[in-house]
C-alpha cells in the first residue's frame, strides 16, 4: 500500500472516531436533556442556549479551519512553486523525505483535531455571547475612561474571548506553515543554519505582521485590566498604575510599527529594522512594566500616598458599594442604655419566645436519632423560618426528612431506582423550647406526619431534595415503598405530573444509553406509562436549568397553605467585570440576590422569580430567555411569606461593609474605623460569628416584630461591639438592611468578652467542668446578641452530650447576660426573672398574636392573657417541673442556699397558675 494512501485511510480513522465518538455520547445527553427541558416548560432555555453554542461554536470552529487551512494551501502553494534544496549543504532526514505524504497528511489532521477542540472551547463562551447582544445601562461610568459600565459587563468579556480566539489562530497559522515548508520545501536546515526561501520568508513574515498587529489591540486590553489592579492598596488603577498608561500606548505604538516593518519586510527581503523594534518593544515592556511602577510608586506616592491616592480610593470605595449593593444600606445609631426592666422584657414577649435556643448541629443531631424511624432516611440540613401557629408568629426550626438511597439494607437496581424512590415528611418545632428530658418540642414529627397544631402536611412525599440520589422511575410495575408502618410497610403509587414520560421503546433505548444501564430496555416493570426522574437534586436541577446563575448553597423546605413541601432557592447573577470593586473568592466582584426559586418536592417543577429587578444582568437574561422569569408579586402569597434573605449574600455583604462603610478616603486610607465581623471562641478557636435568623422588633424602625437576619461587628482589633447588621425579611421591607451603630465612647461588649465573662464567673466554669468529664460532653451553643429595645442581651443555651454510643444532645442549662449580670439556669424564662426580678412567660400566649405583622398591638395591650390557654398551662409546668428538678439536685448536693431559691421559684410559677374550675 502506497504511504500516501495509508496515510488518508489513517487521517480518515480518527477524523471518524473524533466526530463519531462525541456524537453518540453528546448527541444522547442532548435529546434526554431535550425531553427533559420541554417536560419541565423551558423550551426556550435549551434552545436559546443550545443555538447560542451551536452559532459560536460553528463560527469558530469553520472560520479557524477556513483560515488555517486557507493559509497551509497558500504555504503548500508557494512551496512547490518557489521551494529549494541545497543538497551539498542541507542536512538530511531520510524519515522526513521517506514519510514526506505521512506527515503532510497528519499535519492536515492535527489541524482537524485542533479545530473540533477549538469549537469545543468556543462553545464554553455562549454567556459572554449572548450577554454582548443584550446590553443593559447601569447608569454608571469608570472615572479613568468614561466607559458606561455595562461595557465592561456584558461586552469585555466577550472582546477577550475574540482575542484569544484571532491570536491562537494566527499562531497556528505560523507554526503549521512552518512544518510544511520544513515538509514540502521553502525551509531547509543547513550548517550554517536555516534556510528559507523569499516567498517563504515573505508568507511567515506576513504572518508575524498580523499577530503583532493583534499584540497591539492586545497593549488596548491591558489599559482597561487597569481597572481591576490587585496592587496598591485598593484594588482597581492606582496612582502607580494609571502612571503606566502611557507605557502602554509607547507598546501599542510599538507593536503597530513592528506589525508594519515586518509587512515591510514580506516585501523587501529583509527583518533587521523588525528585530530591532522587537528589542525596542521587549525593553519597553521588561522596563515599562515592571521597574517604572516601582519607581513611581516608591519616589512619587509613598511619600505622599494619601494625596496621590485620594481620587482612586474614592472610585473603590464608590464601586465596591454599588458592586455589593452596600450603598443601599441605611445606617442608624443604637444608643446601647442598660434600662431594661422587667415591664420592657415582658412587653417584647414576641422578641423572648423567638430567640433561637436550639442550634442547628445539636438539633440535627437529635433529629437523626430520634426522627430518622429507618437507616435509609436522612437529615441532610436544618432551617429556621418563620410561621403563623395558632395566630401567633412563630420562628420554627424545620428538617426534611429525605432518602439516601446509599444506606438502602439491600442495594439493587430494583431497589435504588424503582422501589425506594422518596423521602417522607419533615420535623418541625419551635426554636425555643424543650421536653422535661431536654430534647426538643415538636409540632409535626413521625412518620405519617402528625401535628400538634394547625400546621398540616398532605403531600410529604420528598421526590426531590437536597441530597444527590440518582434518576429513579415512578409508575412502574414494582412495588413503589411509601413509608413504613409497623411490620408492615406502605406502597403507593405516583401521581404527579413530574418527570419524563417513557412513552415508547425508543426513549427507553435513549434512557438506556444515558445512563448504561441495559435493565431499563429490559425490565417488564417499566411500561409505557412510567416516567423518568431525573436531577433531582434541587441545586443541580436549578443549575442546569439557569447554568447562567449562581445558587446559594443552603435551600430551605416550605410548607405551603395546601399542605405541599417546597423547597426555595436563592440564585444569585454574579461577574467578575466590575471596575473598581474589590473580588470576593469563588463569586467574583458583584453579586445580586436577583432570584428566588420555588421547586416542588412532589413534581419537581420549578419556578423563578425575579426579587431585584434593578440588576441589569437578570434584565439582560429576561431578555434572552422570554417568560423564564416571572415578577416577584406572581410567586403564591404562602410561598412569599417565607422568603428569607439569603445567608450567603448576607455575609459577603457584612464581610464588606466591615471596610466599606468608611466612605472618606482619608478614614479608609488609615483604616481609623475599620470592622469585622464578631468572632466566637465557644467551640475552640476564633472564627466569624454566622449570621442567624430571629424575630424581633427593630428599635425605631416599627411597630411589630419582624423575621430578621442579623449579625454583630466589632472594631477590627478589638472585641468590644461596635455596631450590628440587620436584614429584613418580612414584606412590604423585604430587603432593606439596616446597621445600628453603638456609641463609639461607650464600651459595649462583644461576644468573645461575654465569653470570657462566662469562662470567669466561678459557678458557671465549675459546673461546665463538672459536666464535662466522666463520659459527658458539654456542648456550648451559639452566643446570640439579642438586641431589645434601646439594649443588649447575649444568650447562649448550653448542651449535654455522651461522649460514647451516639451521644444524644440534651438542652440542659441557658445563660443569659445583661450589663453587669451573668445568670445560668435551667430554662430561658428563669434566667430572665433572676436577672430582671420578677416572673418571665416567653412561651407561646394569646396576647402575642397582636405582635404579628399585620396586627399591630393595641395601646395598653397586657402582655398575657388572664385566663391563659392550654399551651400556656402546659409551659407553666413544664418551669415548675424544671425548678423542682433542679432543687432536689442543690439537695442532693447540700446546696440549702440553692435550694431554697428554687423552691421559692417554684412557688412564684404556682402562683401564675390559673385556679382550677
Amino acid at each position: 500500500m502506497k504511504p500516501e494512501r495509508l496515510a488518508r485511510i489513517l487521517v480518515g480513522f480518527f477524523l471518524l472516531l473524533l466526530i463519531v465518538g462525541p456524537v453518540l455520547t453528546n448527541g444522547v445527553d442532548l435529546l434526554v436533556d431535550w425531553l427533559w427541558f420541554n417536560q419541565e416548560g423551558f423550551r426556550v432555555l435549551y434552545l436559546n442556549t443550545f443555538k447560542a453554542q451551536i452559532t459560536l461554536s460553528g463560527y469558530a470552529g469553520m472560520g479557524f479551519l477556513l483560515v488555517v487551512g486557507l493559509n497551509l494551501l497558500l504555504a503548500r502553494s508557494l512551496a512547490h512553486r518557489h521551494g529549494f534544496r541545497v543538497y551539498q549543504e542541507v542536512i538530511e532526514f531520510p524519515a522526513l523525505d521517506r514519510f514526506s505524504s505521512i506527515i503532510r497528511w497528519a499535519i492536515w489532521l492535527g489541524i482537524v483535531v485542533v479545530g473540533f477542540f477549538v469549537s469545543e472551547w468556543a462553545a464554553t463562551y455562549w454567556k459572554e455571547f449572548l450577554l454582548a447582544q443584550h446590553i443593559i445601562p447601569v447608569g454608571q461610568a469608570d472615572p479613568l475612561f468614561g466607559n458606561e459600565v455595562s461595557f465592561y459587563l456584558f461586552r469585555l468579556p466577550f472582546v477577550w474571548f475574540l482575542y484569544h480566539f484571532i491570536l491562537f489562530t494566527l499562531v497556528i497559522c505560523l507554526l503549521s506553515a512552518i512544518f510544511l515548508y520544513l515538509v514540502e520545501g521553502g525551509v531547509s536546515v543547513t550548517p550554517r543554519g536555516p534556510e528559507v526561501s523569499r516567498p517563504a520568508r515573505a508568507h511567515l513574515l506576513a504572518l508575524g505582521a498580523l499577530i503583532f498587529l493583534v499584540l497591539a489591540y492586545r497593549c488596548r486590553l491591558a489599559m482597561y485590566g487597569l481597572l481591576y489592579s490587585p496592587r496598591g492598596i485598593i484594588y482597581g488603577a492606582g496612582y502607580s498604575d494609571v502612571a503606566t498608561l502611557p507605557v502602554l500606548k509607547i507598546l501599542l505604538f510599538l507593536c503597530l510599527v513592528t506589525s508594519l516593518l515586518l509587512l515591510a519586510g514580506a516585501v523587501r527581503g529583509t527583518v533587521k529594522p523588525a528585530i530591532l523594534s522587537i528589542a525596542a518593544l521587549m525593553a519597553v515592556w521588561v522596563l515599562g512594566g515592571s521597574l517604572y511602577p516601582e519607581m513611581i510608586q516608591r519616589f512619587i506616592v509613598a511619600p505622599n500616598e494619601i494625596d496621590k491616592e485620594r481620587p482612586y480610593i474614592k472610585s473603590a470605595i464608590e464601586f465596591t458599594r454599588k458592586a455589593y449593593a452596600l450603598d443601599r444600606f441605611e445606617e442608624r445609631e443604637f444608643s446601647a442604655v442598660e434600662d431594661l426592666s422587667l415591664a420592657n422584657i415582658q412587653s417584647n414577649d414576641a422578641t423572648m419566645r423567638n430567640v433561637r435556643l436550639w442550634d442547628h448541629e445539636p438539633l440535627k443531631t437529635t433529629f437523626r436519632q430520634l426522627q430518622e424511624i429507618r437507616t435509609y432516611y436522612d437529615f441532610e440540613n436544618v432551617d429556621n423560618d418563620r410561621y403563623m401557629v395558632n395566630g401567633v408568629y412563630r420562628q420554627l426550626s424545620l428538617s426534611a426528612r429525605e432518602l439516601n438511597v446509599a444506606s438502602l439494607p439491600s442495594r439493587g437496581w430494583i431497589n435504588e431506582h424503582l422501589s425506594y424512590t422518596h423521602g417522607y415528611g419533615l420535623c418541625l418545632g419551635p426554636v425555643n423550647e424543650s421536653t422535661s428530658e431536654g430534647l426538643p418540642e415538636l409540632f409535626i414529627k413521625n412518620i405519617p406526619p402528625v401535628s400538634s397544631t394547625p400546621l398540616r402536611i398532605t403531600r410529604p412525599e420528598i421526590y426531590y431534595g437536597e441530597m444527590a440520589n440518582d434518576y429513579c422511575f415512578v409508575n412502574t410495575h414494582a412495588k413503589e415503598f411509601d413509608y413504613p408502618s409497623g411490620a408492615e410497610d406502605v406502597y403507593t403509587t405516583y401521581k404527579g405530573s413530574g418527570g419524563i414520560p417513557v412513552a415508547s421503546f425508543w426513549r427507553r433505548l435513549l434512557f438506556a444509553l444515558k445512563f448504561g444501564e441495559k435493565n431499563i430496555l429490559f425490565s417488564s416493570d417499566i411500561t409505557d406509562d412510567s416516567r423518568l426522574m431525573v436531577y433531582r437534586q434541587i441545586l443541580q436541577r436549578a443549575g442546569r436549568l439557569t447554568p447562567f446563575l449562581t445558587y446559594d448553597p443552603d435551600p430551605y423546605v416550605v410548607i405551603a397553605d395546601d399542605g405541599s413541601l417546597y423547597w426555595m432557592l436563592d440564585g444569585y447573577t454574579t461577574s467578575g467585570e466590575y471596575p473598581y470593586s474589590e473580588p470576593t473568592e469563588d463569586m467574583g466582584n458583584y453579586i445580586r440576590n436577583s432570584v428566588k426559586a420555588a421547586v416542588n418536592a412532589y413534581t419537581g417543577q420549578v419556578h423563578f422569580y425575579i426579587s431585584d429587578p434593578t440588576d441589569p444582568l437578570i434584565q439582560a437574561y429576561a431578555g434572552i430567555y422570554p417568560g423564564v422569569f416571572e415578577p416577584l408579586d406572581a410567586m403564591p402569597k404562602d410561598l412569599r411569606a417565607h422568603i428569607r434573605y439569603p445567608e450567603a449574600f448576607f455575609s459577603i455583604q457584612a464581610a464588606k461593609y466591615a471596610e466599606y462603610h468608611m466612605t472618606d478616603p482619608q478614614v479608609f486610607f488609615n483604616k481609623e474605623d475599620l470592622w469585622r465581623v464578631a468572632q466566637s471562641a465557644a467551640r475552640g478557636s476564633n472564627t466569624p460569628m454566622t449570621p442567624y435568623y430571629t424575630i424581633m422588633k427593630l428599635a425605631e424602625v416599627g411597630n411589630k416584630e419582624e423575621f430578621i437576619l442579623m449579625v454583630p461587628f466589632t472594631p477590627s482589633r478589638k472585641e468590644n461591639m461596635i455596631a450590628w447588621m440587620a436584614a429584613r425579611c418580612d414584606q412590604p421591607n423585604y430587603g432593606k438592611v439596616l446597621v445600628f451603630t453603638f456609641p463609639k465612647q461607650k464600651l459595649i461588649y462583644g461576644p468573645q468578652q461575654i465569653e470570657a465573662r462566662i469562662d470567669q464567673d466561678p459557678t458557671i466554669s465549675q459546673q461546665l467542668t463538672l459536666w464535662d468529664q466522666h463520659g459527658s460532653s458539654v456542648i456550648r451553643g451559639t452566643l446570640l446578641v439579642i438586641p431589645v429595645m434601646n439594649s443588649v442581651l447575649y444568650v447562649e443555651p448550653i448542651y449535654l452530650a455522651a461522649q460514647s454510643g451516639g451521644g444524644l444532645p440534651q438542652m440542659q442549662r441557658v445563660i443569659v447576660s445583661y450589663s453587669n449580670h451573668v445568670v445560668m439556669e435551667s430554662t430561658f424564662d428563669a434566667a430572665l426573672s433572676r436577672i430582671f426580678g420578677g416572673a418571665v412567660q416567653s412561651a407561646t400566649s394569646a396576647g402575642a398574636a397582636a405582635n404579628v405583622p399585620g396586627n399591630p398591638p393595641s395601646a395598653g395591650a397586657a402582655p398575657a392573657a388572664v385566663n391563659p390557654p392550654a399551651e400556656d398551662l402546659k409551659s407553666m409546668i413544664h418551669e415548675a417541673n424544671q425548678h423542682y428538678e433542679r432543687a432536689q439536685q442543690l439537695l442532693r448536693e447540700g446546696d440549702w442556699n440553692g435550694y431554697g431559691e428554687e423552691i421559692k421559684k417554684l412557688g412564684e410559677v404556682l402562683k401564675r397558675m390559673p385556679a382550677p374550675r
